[in-house]
């Protein structure tokens, strides 16, 4: 991997410590390059969970059909309308960045609306702190909030086992990545 730049030139993801703050939710109209659609046959249940539980905000809305979340920029949902939904979560998850102050808040509202709905938090070895969140539609959604790198730390080594030097560690200013 000797194709590195610094990412959070373009991302809205700040970068990791103690004092990181989140931007605002983010309500301009954009070429979404990524979003998730989500079937609900309860949209009403659905807006509300999504958003005093997950910190999303409605965006617009077709009232009956589909409803446009969003938290950062590129963090879209479209929550559509469809007569039923999977009984029971799937494997599959969709992941939406957060930052460490946000999470223990994050568990305590999605815990208020639906008391078994999370798991976690929980450390990785990636240097991440998530949450795994089943939503009222059954979608697992998980927040992570990345941990402040510790470049002596095992994360640091897990990365380097792996092929991955990441910045700070022994590359000097980093030129080769930009």
């Amino acid at each position: 991997m000797s194709d590195h730049f610094n990412a959070f030139e373009m991302s809205p993801v700040p970068a990791p410590g103690p004092d990181a703050v989140p931007p605002e939710p983010f309500r301009g109209i954009y070429g979404m390059p990524a979003f998730v659609t989500i079937p609900t046959s309860d949209l009403a249940a659905s807006v509300d969970f999504w958003t005093r539980g997950l910190g999303f905000v409605e965006l617009f809305s077709i009232p009956g059909r589909l409803v446009h979340l969003r938290r950062w920029a590129f963090q879209d949902v479209l929550l559509v309308s469809e007569g039923s939904v999977p009984e029971q979560a799937p494997a599959m998850s969709f992941s939406f960045a957060c930052v460490l102050s946000q999470v223990d808040s994050l568990v305590e509202a999605c815990r208020a609306l639906r008391p078994n709905s999370v798991d976690g938090p929980r450390d990785t070895p990636w240097n991440t702190r998530d949450v795994t969140v089943i939503t009222t539609e059954n979608a697992r959604i998980v927040l992570t909030a990345a941990k402040p790198f510790d470049p002596a730390g095992q994360e640091a080594r897990n990365l380097k086992a792996i092929g991955i030097t990441p910045p700070g560690v022994g590359r000097g200013d980093h030129q080769e990545h930009a």
